[in-house]
Formats: structure tokens, sequence, C-alpha cells
């Protein structure tokens, strides 16, 4: 029989549209445009949660048995309906991989057994979720924003038991005075990607609060600001880029994607998250996976702490 050999339909739609005659030749913007992305790459414009999903993937294979463990021991992750894949078996999303790194880093340090932990910017609670099935606290308070807090305590209720759930403390920001928590005393705090969003004088706000009342510090925020349009498009507007360029307390301008300006800025960073003079930065790193996010752990020598 005669073997035939042509393009499939497919085929000669791609090169009909995207890799036509002229198109061949010119190498301009080659592989950053739809023939690159016929060829070897998903087009990431229009594929965001395949690479979510591949990054999930990829971080979930790598799980220590410790970093596995802690996933496991947290029930309820499907509630909210999450991004997921499936490694060894266990369902994964990226938002408790990030939490068992984030826990992780703390155990080095921190004995969190019995601890009283504040919590400033809890998101919708994945931290907390994690923290309180892998450990018996004393007690969790969580200081957030009006709406933001209501929905943290809708999902924590739901993803928690009652007893656990009844150890969290709700607290408004617009509630908070200079003396509001000044007598409490709290193990830890955490901070993890809020404290670059609010304003200079409030993060110092926040700092001396911790200076006053905990024995540790866990914070994970950016190194520094970044433009670069090619990234989301700037979707929510020139405003929404201004406004983020003025917030926190690290504001200078780097390439979150050079490996060198990232490190050249973590002691800054170190610097611009001690809470007061006497703390000492007793770890840091890079938050893994993103590039340009740092994680540090002080303790205020001052004050006693487990670990």
């Amino acid at each position: 029989m005669d073997h035939i050999f042509r393009a499939s339909r497919q085929w000669e739609r791609i090169q009909n549209r995207y890799i036509t005659e002229d198109a061949a030749v010119d190498l301009t913007n080659l592989k950053s445009d739809p023939r690159n992305f016929k060829l070897s790459l998903w087009d990431p414009t229009t594929n965001g949660v395949r690479y979510l999903k591949t990054l999930a993937y990829h971080l979930g294979m790598e799980l220590s048995p410790a970093e596995l463990a802690r996933i496991r021991r947290t029930p309820n992750r499907e509630i909210g309906d999450p991004t997921t894949v499936r490694c060894g078996g266990e369902t994964l999303c990226m938002d408790y991989l990030q939490a068992t790194y984030e826990v992780g880093f703390i155990e080095r340090e921190i004995d969190l057994s019995g601890a009283r932990i504040l919590e400033i910017g809890a998101g919708y609670g994945r931290t907390c979720h994690m923290i309180m099935s892998n450990h018996d606290i004393s007690g969790y308070c969580i200081v957030d924003l009006k709406n933001t807090l209501r929905l943290s305590k809708a999902y924590l209720r739901q993803v928690l038991d009652e007893p656990r759930f009844k150890l969290i403390d709700f607290i408004e920001v617009d509630s908070l005075q200079d003396d509001s928590l000044r007598s409490e005393r709290f193990d830890l705090c955490i901070n993890i990607h809020s404290m670059t969003e609010m304003s200079p004088e409030t993060v110092r706000a926040y700092l001396d609060l911790i200076n006053e009342t905990c024995s540790a510090f866990y914070v994970k925020n950016p190194v520094g600001k970044y433009i670069d349009k090619s990234l989301d498009g700037y979707l929510q507007g020139q405003e929404a880029v201004e406004m983020a360029l003025e917030n926190g307390p690290l504001r200078q301008l780097l390439d979150i994607h050079d490996s060198q300006a990232v490190q050249a800025a973590v002691p800054a960073f170190i610097e611009g998250y001690r809470p007061g003079d006497a703390w000492d930065c007793v770890g840091d790193s890079r938050a893994l996976p993103w590039s340009y996010l740092w994680q540090a752990l002080y303790k205020n020598p001052r004050k006693p702490s487990d670990g």
C-alpha cells in the first residue's frame, strides 16, 4: 500500500494561521508569540490554570513526608472548590502547599504546643486552619479588615471542629485603639503577604504592637516592588498599580525574576520587618515557589519563647 505523508487538518490550520511563509523567516518575538506557543509552549495568557496545576503538581511530588503529613492532618480542604492536583493519592492545592511550608518553617524554631498566636491579616484562614489541625494551641487571635474577617470566620467555622473554633478571637482593625491588645501576650505573631499592602505608618504600628506583646514573629512578604506589565497586563488598571507601589515598608523597585536582585534586597527585608532593635532574626529563606517572596522568623530575647 502507498504511504501517505501529509499534515493533519490541525496542523494545516496552524500553518495557515500562525506559521505562515512570512512568519517562518521572521525571528522577531519568535519565542514569545503564537508561533512558539503552537510549537513548544502553552500560551500563558490563556493557560494560567494549566500552569498553576503544573506548578502545584511539581511541588506536591517534592513534598517531604513531614510536609505531606501536615497536609493530611488538615481536614476539609476541599471546601471552597480549590484548583487541585493529586500526588501520591492526596488531593493538593497551592494554598495548602503554601501553608505546610509556612508552618514547617515556624516549627523549626517555635514549639507550638500550648502556644497563643496572633495573626495579622489571615486571608480566608488557611494557615490558622493548618496550625490548629496540627497543634494543640491555647488560643488564636486574628486581626483583619471587616469583610475579610467575616470570610475567615465563615471558613474556619466550617473546616474546624467546635472546640478548636472557639479558641479563635476575631478582631476588626477598626476596633483597635492604641491600648488594644497591649496587655495581651502572644507566643507568636504571623503576617503573610499583607504588610506589603499596608501604609508604612500602619506597618510601623503593627510592628510596635508585636514588639510589646509577642515573643516571636514570622513574616512572609515580597522583598520589594516591581513593575512588569507582561505578568497580568495591569488588569486592575494603572491606579491599582500606583496604590500598590506606595504601600509596605519596602518600596524599592527590583527585577523580581533576577535571583541576584532578590538576594541583594534581603538585608533590607530583614531590617524592615524587625519589630524592634533587640529582636534576633533566627532564620530566613526564600518562600517557595515564588521568586520574590521572603520569609523570616524573629525572636524577642526579652520575652521567653519555646523553641
